[in-house]
């Protein structure tokens, strides 16, 4: 099953990665529906949206990251309205942080291969998986997120320390009979290969939290 998962997996992340752009901003009847990096570009179209009340869900389509600055912004703008947040396609990094602030976050419902990537510094222990993205702690989360994101050096600009492909990766694959999740440690050297990441057993991400039922 793992194999057939990630090539499915790599395939969907493929294709996305191939239309990477800028953030965009839909209204689509109560659901806010976002997509691209999160750069900061949209983010006062994003605010000003859901100050208006109108909003119930926040979608992130095939967001592959962003910058931590962003991350922060669409977090406190969800936090603060209250709104839900949904997955479809793949969420990463800053996508991740933002997408944890709802107040219930799921992957959405159909026939495509969901993955929620939240960068971490290093393998979590089982113990840390358990509380990690709970609550307050995902707040904690985005702080490190800040931290390992740019390191600053003396006398030149900030180096980005944290890699695009590393992380602990969750996954829902549509199958005949039903969704199977699995979560994987990527430590950044696989590229699109995620079969070459380590799955993680005893990580369901209901019971850890990253999705609320």
């Amino acid at each position: 099953m793992k194999s057939w998962l990630v090539i499915v997996w790599g395939v969907a992340l493929a294709g996305a990665n191939w239309g990477a752009k800028a953030a965009e901003i839909e209204l689509d009847g109560t659901r806010l529906l976002v997509s691209g990096m999160l750069d900061g570009s949209a983010v006062q179209h994003f605010t000003e949206e859901l100050e208006s009340g109108k909003v119930r869900t926040v979608v992130f389509e095939d967001s592959l990251g962003g910058t931590a600055e962003a991350a922060g912004e669409y977090a406190r703008a969800i936090r603060a309205s209250g709104v839900d947040t949904e997955v479809k396609g793949q969420c990463h990094a800053a996508c991740a942080y933002a997408f944890l602030a709802g107040r219930e976050h799921r992957f959405g419902r159909g026939f495509h291969v969901n993955g929620l990537l939240i960068p971490v510094a290093a393998r979590p222990r089982p113990e840390e998986l358990a509380s990690r993205w709970r609550g307050d702690e995902a707040q904690k989360t985005l702080a490190e997120f800040n931290v390992a994101t740019y390191e600053p050096q003396a006398g030149s600009a900030p180096v980005e320390r944290w890699q695009p492909d590393h992380g602990v990766l969750f996954t829902a694959t549509p199958t005949l009979f039903g969704r199977v999740y699995n979560t994987f440690y990527c430590n950044g050297t696989q590229g699109r290969d995620t079969s070459r990441c380590e799955l993680l057993p005893d990580a369901d991400p209901y019971k850890l939290g990253v999705l609320t039922p």
